[in-house]
């Protein structure tokens, strides 16, 4: 199946504690269906110091559902994602603008 959402879409979350959030996304696991996504679903993670890094308490971006995701169209809103073909190649849509989103 062609994925929706894809690394660099910027995605707004529609579901869940950061609900109205707007954010990148940094990377996508389609197997387990979530993805990581700039500022969103932040973790606080403690780490011990090394010789290589400070410890402390680091803020992480979690992994979160891309059923929680919707694209952001160029106005800004939330939008679904549709595919066509333009000439022999598939391209993906915002279904509210029906502007192409990979050119």
């Amino acid at each position: 199946m062609a994925a929706k959402l894809k690394k660099g879409d910027t995605v707004i979350v529609i579901a869940g504690k950061d609900k109205g959030k707007t954010g990148t996304i940094q990377s996508v696991d389609p197997s387990a269906g979530k993805a990581v996504v700039e500022g969103v679903n932040i973790a606080i993670r403690h780490t011990r110091q090394s010789q290589t890094s400070q410890g402390g308490r680091i803020p992480k971006a979690m992994p979160i559902e891309l059923s929680n995701l919707a694209f952001a169209d160029k106005n800004g809103k939330a939008t679904r994602v549709g595919f066509k073909m333009e000439g022999d190649k598939k391209v993906r849509f915002a279904k509210t603008t029906g502007d192409v989103i990979d050119a």
